[in-house]
Parts: C-alpha cells; structure tokens; sequence
C-alpha cells in the first residue's frame, strides 16, 4: 500500500522562466485544518551544550542528548586535543547510533585573544580601595601583584581606564603605569583566582582574532570533520574571509560563526555577519566592553541582523548561571530564555552550566521546557509570513530564481500555517529548510537529506530536524519512505496530513530546477 494518498493541491513553479501554474486535485477536507500542529509539540529552539568535566562522559553525553541537547560545544580555552577528541568521537558514535531521529552538531569554540591573570598558589582577596597591580613580567604572584599573559597589555591601558576581572565580578581603576606595570585601585573588591579574564571597558585587544593557538585548534577541527567554528573576539570581516579561504584550500566544509563580543565588532556588524555562516551573542565580554545596559538591545540588533540574512544566531553566556551551584533557576534566567526564544534565536546556549555545574541535565531541562512553553504562546497558524516579493515581479526582467525561492517558501509556510501540518522538505545542500526556518512556521520541518555534512548542519536551525536518507530516481518511493520513517518514529499519526516541499535550487526528480508543493494525507 501506499505510504500516503494525494489530497490537495500540487504547485509547481518552473525555476527556469518564472511561469507559475496551479493543479488543484481535491478540496482539502476540514479535517486537515483540525489537525494539531504536531502529534507531540517538538522544541522548535536549539539547545547547545558546552562539554567538559561534568558531562565528558559516555553515558552524560547520551543523556544531554535525549534531554535536549542540539549541538555539543567545545570550549578551546580548557582541555587538550585528547580530551576533546574523545569528545568529538562519542558525539560522533552517538550519531551513527541514534535511531530516533536527533542529531547532535559538533561545535569547535576557539580561545581567541584572551587576557588573562597569571596562577596564583591561592586565591588573593582584594577590598575596595586597595592599591593592586598587573604586571607583564612573568611569574609574579604577590599579595599585590600578578601577572598577566599579554606583553601589549601596557599599551592597551591608560590612567582612567576600568579594569573588569571574569566580566565586572571585579572591578579596578587604573591610576598610573610603568614600562611594565599598571597601577590601579580596586573599586568592586573580590577573591582573585589564577587565570582569570581581564577587560578594559569600552576597548578591545590589539590582538590578533586567531591566535597561533587558535590555527592549531582549528586544524585539529579540520582532521576531525566539525562541524561548526565558534570564532572568539571577531572585530572585522577581514578574519572570516581569512579563515574560509584557509578552509576552502584545506577542502573543509565547516560553517563559521564569529561571536559578538568586542567593542569594536559592534560598528562592523553587517559586514561580518554577511561575510559569515551565523553569529553568536557572547554576552559576557559583550557586557564587559560595553555598558552593560546596552546589552539587551545589542541582543536584539544582533538577532535581527541575522534574520535578516537567514542565517542563525544563538544567543550564549549567563542563561542559567545560578544552576551551576543550585537545583533551580533564578526566575530572572527563567525570563532570559524566553526573551530570547521571544526574539526568534535559533539556539540558546549553556557554558558553565553542563561543563562544570552540578546540575548539568536540570539546566538543559529548564531550558527545554522554557523554550518549548514560550513557544507555544507564539505561533498564530492563522497568520502568514510576510511574502518578499510582489506578484508583479513575475514579470520583472530581474526577478531571479533566488527571490522566486524566497516567495516559494513564504508560500510553503503560509499553506502550512493554514493547514496547521508538518513540513516534509528533500534537500540536497540544505537551502530550501534555511530558507523555511527563516520564515518561521508554526510546525515542525523535516529535511530529509543524502548529505551527512548537510544533516549536520541543519540541527542548529530552528524548528528544523534533520533526517539523513537516501534519494531514489523514483520521487514516490523517497515520499513514501520518508513518511514511512517519520511514521515509526511516531513524529506522526496515520491519518495526519503534511506538507511536502521539494527543493528547487538542485532539483531532485527533474531535469531543469523546479519548486513543488504537495499536501497529502498520511496511510500506512
């Protein structure tokens, strides 16, 4: 029998000339439009988890998993390439195991240019209105002194300037300098660590972006196949040309995300976000930098900016800080998440939270099940996206095939909505599902693909699951083992209706690139 019975219509616009044609086969019985969004509500925004000593593991990482996380993030800045290839291999064996449908991402985080105190034997409390100094010489650990990690850090410094310690925790104004010394004046006192971050607020480091440090990792990234480069302290589009054209001669295909998080990335914004694959919002050192009350709307900017160019955005650092020492969040983090879900991030992420807290799987279920509730309050099915291009571009000599995808997708998400089904998009290189997440429908999509590279990709977006199958010449034995699969995953009912969406840049069944829609009703 077939896999599923025909039941509307079936839109084909010819990629090649512009025509747009109609065939309608049957009315769309009012069933379909009673049909719940999904058989079980799914989370719509990703979940990145960073990996380290709480959650390196085997068993934890086939828990953070299950629980939901999306994407595995490995933060460059701790460990050796030993521990973070066993990492990548787990991630990796849990891939090849999974049979339910999840796919776990690999994200490479590098160091960057970090300034950094040096090791103390212990930690040095420091009062308001203590006399306190940073000195470029190397292995001073003084009641008074202690080094930092950065020869330029002289230079970078003047008389006025605040010096942030682990992103304002402490704070200290900098009164006079020598040739190897800055004297400063600790104005917000606190316990003093080895190895801890220095920002001078409103200035970035005359360092490079990639440090030597960083091409290392980045090559270790490289042997590995990631999947993901999170770029630490990106101020100009100069850095992601330089490390894409690196990867296209190494023959890599990772995507390249910079994060937002320096004073003077902010003024070149639209260039490196266009230059890129994403972004993310760092807010730690974004808030050390900069005012701290100009972070939220920096947030904002940043998510719109990416949306605006259909790429994704994931919104990181403090989200569930508390829940690193304690069972349950803060109910200002529990309204973080939602703002965030609420501005349309494609992923949310934890750091400290899943690498060293005590709770790493509480955090990821908080997250999960505020996310999945935000969401639920945000999709009208009834109202549909905004179609960006009118009906007489048709007949415009410079409307492309890459607008008539655009108003494509806008049609395939507004049918959905209506109709309230799931998406079912076949994809070769991922375009089409980008563009459907873009556009935000009010269910799920599912992007069957034959590409692993692309299947991988695809889990950072939002409201995607990715599916790796492979593609018959015949398009209705690929229909039918499609909503066979989803139909013993129990993604869906008999009886369900969804919405079918071939893409059109690389057509799959045809000979010239085409668009196609179908709604079909779901038999076993």
């Amino acid at each position: 029998t077939s896999a599923s019975e025909k039941v509307a219509a079936d839109l084909s616009v010819a990629g090649t000339n512009g025509s747009l044609s109609a065939l309608s086969n049957t009315d769309v019985s009012t069933d379909a439009t009673s049909q719940a969004v999904d058989a079980t509500p799914r989370r719509k925004t990703k979940i990145v988890c960073t990996i380290g000593p709480s959650t390196n593991t085997r068993e934890m990482i086939w828990k953070l998993a299950e629980t939901g996380m999306n994407v595995a993030r490995m933060n460059m800045s701790h460990g050796d390439h030993q521990s973070h290839q066993k990492v990548i291999d787990l991630v990796k064996e849990y891939n090849a195991q999974n049979t339910d449908g999840n796919t776990v991402a690999i994200m490479l985080d590098t160091k960057g240019p970090e300034v950094r105190s040096g090791d103390l034997p212990e930690p040095i409390m420091l009062a308001e209105g203590q006399e306190f100094n940073f000195t470029i010489k190397r292995g001073v650990s003084t009641e008074d002194t202690v080094s930092v990690n950065y020869d330029d850090f002289i230079s970078d410094v003047e008389a006025g300037d605040i010096l942030l310690v682990d992103g304002g925790m402490m704070s200290l104004a900098v009164k006079s300098k020598t040739a190897d010394t800055v004297k400063c004046v600790v104005v917000d006192g606190g316990e003093l660590k080895s190895r801890r971050h220095l920002n001078v607020r409103g200035k970035s480091a005359t360092l490079p972006s990639i440090t030597e440090k960083d091409w290392e990792d980045i090559k270790f990234g490289v042997e590995n196949g990631v999947d993901f480069y999170a770029v630490s302290f990106v101020k100009d589009a100069k850095v992601i040309h330089e490390l894409k054209a690196y990867l296209k001669s190494a023959n890599a295909d990772i995507h390249v995300i910079p994060k937002i998080e320096s004073a003077d990335s902010i003024p070149n914004l639209q260039s490196i976000i266009a230059a890129s694959d994403g972004a993310m919002v760092a807010r730690g050192d974004l808030g050390a930098e900069l005012p701290i009350e100009e972070v939220p709307l920096l947030q904002e900017e940043i998510i719109r900016t990416c949306r605006s160019m259909q790429k994704p955005v994931i919104v990181a650092t403090n989200m569930l800080e508390s829940m690193i020492d304690h069972p349950t969040p803060t109910r200002a983090e529990v309204s973080d998440i939602a703002i965030a879900v609420r501005e349309a991030a494609d992923a949310i992420m934890l750091s400290g939270e899943t690498a060293h807290g005590k709770y790493p799987l509480k955090a990821v279920k908080v997250m999960h099940t505020v996310a999945l509730r935000t969401e639920s309050s945000l999709y009208d099915p009834t109202k549909a996206p905004s179609l960006v291009a009118r009906p007489k571009a048709l007949l415009n000599d410079d409307f492309c095939k890459s607008q008539l995808s655009k108003m494509f997708g806008s049609h395939a998400t507004m049918m959905a909505n209506t109709l309230r089904t799931p998406i079912i998009v076949f994809t070769r290189v991922g375009s089409m599902a980008v563009l459907l997440s873009h556009y935000r429908p009010s269910s799920t999509i599912y992007a069957f693909t034959n590409e692993v590279r692309v299947k991988q990709r695809l889990a950072l977006y939002q409201g995607v699951v990715p599916i790796l199958m492979e593609f018959s010449d015949d398009a209705e034995e690929t229909f039918s083992r499609a909503i066979t699969s989803l139909l013993d995953a129990k993604y869906m009912n008999e009886g369900d209706y969804v919405t079918l969406v071939q893409s059109g840049s690389q057509s799959i069944w045809r000979e010239e690139s085409t668009h196609h829609i179908q709604v079909r009703k779901v038999q076993c």
